[in-house]
């Protein structure tokens, strides 16, 4: 059975957006998602990109305005038209939360989308337990044992792994998809992705030119 490797942070406007269809793709190709959730800036800075409060107003204005707003009504997904209120709070505990399911199957794929149509659709605080508490029973689990053990040691260090491990594998932003080593960043490739399923592209033959510092 075929494989998409999915690096994605729980609060990442487009991880969202392409969820829906992302989760369709793998169900048309018998494709099996193998979710590894990430502390994003780490990830973003490790390859030079500046954070977002780093970031001239007018790129975020474009980012958190013009851009979502496109995507969401291209893919025909609701979402909030503001920045989310608790888009800066820390969701280590939520990403914990996909991690405790496992890195495969129905329970994470669905728990993966519903935190962040949470965040996106709802304006919902991921840093908050009573929140995920919420939104775990509206996916039938035990929200307590289910947050108990996204908190733990096991599961934080393999969200601290997760964006290590994304790091050497020189992503640098969310969501990015590896069908078969060859890698996608954002969900606007995902008609890329569903090719590759079906044809795998060509190996690159370019080389790139040593850049001067």
């Amino acid at each position: 059975m075929p494989t998409i490797q999915y690096i994605y942070s729980a609060h990442s406007a487009f991880a969202y957006l392409g969820s829906a269809r992302l989760m369709a793709l793998c169900a048309q190709h018998n494709v099996t998602l193998i979710h590894k959730p990430v502390l994003l800036s780490p990830v973003v800075e490790a390859q030079g990109s500046q954070p977002f409060h780093a970031r001239t107003q007018a790129h975020v204005d474009y980012f958190f305005g013009r851009e979502i707003e496109r995507w969401a009504e291209f893919r025909d997904v609701p979402v909030i038209n503001y920045r989310p209120t608790y888009h800066d709070a820390d969701y280590s505990l939520a990403s914990g939360m996909i991690i405790a399911l496992g890195e495969s199957g129905a329970a994470v794929d669905a728990m993966a989308h519903r935190i962040l149509e949470a965040h996106w659709r709802d304006d919902a605080d991921l840093s908050n337990p009573v929140t995920l508490a919420e939104l775990a029973t509206s996916l039938g689990h035990d929200a307590q044992s289910l947050i108990a053990r996204a908190a733990s040691n096991a599961c934080q260090d393999a969200l601290g792994a997760n964006s290590d491990w994304a790091r050497t594998q020189d992503v640098f932003g969310s969501p990015t998809y590896i069908v078969d080593g060859d890698a996608f960043y954002g969900q606007d490739r995902l008609e890329l992705v569903a090719r590759a399923l079906e044809t795998p592209f060509a190996s690159p033959n370019w080389t790139n030119p040593t850049v001067d510092p």
